[in-house]
């Protein structure tokens, strides 16, 4: 039984809906190994064809990490959390059938990331998202590898230092959202690109996402690495347990 996910396979399409609205969806570990445990059982399963993830309420996809849990880090707990990750970007990078986002909302952090490892991302006009780790005094190293693939060196240093979410527009422009629909259209249309993309000869589609992630498999190993050892570095300061308090302390006045 599932404690923070919802799912529900309908017309052959596997849905995936992160479901903490209360924290805009932010994961934490449990959340995180339910998500994963759902997409490989949907990717073996035969007699679903799609995946679709999205947020449940209207506010958010998923606003990332759970800070509350992020306090609590320490070093060796930093190189676990990065080894968590290594596993969640690698089942969602190596799965063999399509992968529809049906973004409800913010995608921040590393949820803008697991949204760029979709296939295909659905958004509406409130849709924003971004790398505003920065502000929560933590690092970015996986998120700046997914940029530069997506949108190059230029403004992967933009986002990554100033932190700033991008309004569903300008994702649209850069080619990071692919559709922006009315917010009651989100999920038709992951639905229709679901079963699309499901349509096509399985063996080119299942190679073609194959050589896709072939591709960036060396930078991806090598981005886990200098994870462990940024965030080690990092987390050994202090910093980011002083400014995600100081974040908390201002929230609460």
């Amino acid at each position: 039984m599932n404690k923070f996910i919802l799912t529900d396979v309908v017309d052959r399409v596997g849905i995936i809906t992160l479901n903490r609205p209360e924290k805009l969806n932010a994961w934490n570990a449990m959340m995180r190994d339910e998500i994963i445990a759902m997409l490989k059982a949907y990717d073996a399963d035969p007699a679903v064809s799609a995946i679709i993830m999205t947020g449940s309420g209207d506010r958010a996809f998923c606003s990332g990490q759970d800070l509350e849990e992020a306090m609590s880090f320490d070093v060796a707990r930093s190189t676990d959390w990065m080894h968590e990750w290594e596993n969640y970007y690698g089942v969602l990078r190596h799965l063999t059938k399509p992968l529809i986002m049906a973004l409800n909302g913010l995608a921040a952090g590393s949820a803008f990331q697991v949204a760029l490892l979709g296939d295909i991302r659905v958004g509406h006009p409130g849709v924003s998202m971004g790398q505003p780790e920065i502000n929560s005094g933590i690092c970015s190293v996986t998120g700046p590898w997914i940029m530069r693939e997506m949108l190059g060196m230029s403004r992967t240093t933009e986002l990554t230092l100033t932190g700033r979410l991008m309004p569903a527009e300008e994702c649209h422009h850069v080619g990071i959202l692919h559709h922006v629909v009315a917010a009651s259209e989100v999920m038709p249309t992951a639905m229709a690109i679901a079963k699309d993309l499901a349509s096509k000869p399985p063996v080119a589609f299942r190679l073609n996402k194959q050589r896709l992630a072939e591709m960036t498999e060396a930078s991806f190993l090598e981005t886990i690495e200098a994870s462990i050892r940024i965030h080690a570095e990092s987390y050994a300061t202090g910093e980011p347990h002083r400014v995600m308090a100081e974040f908390y302390s201002k929230r609460a006045k």
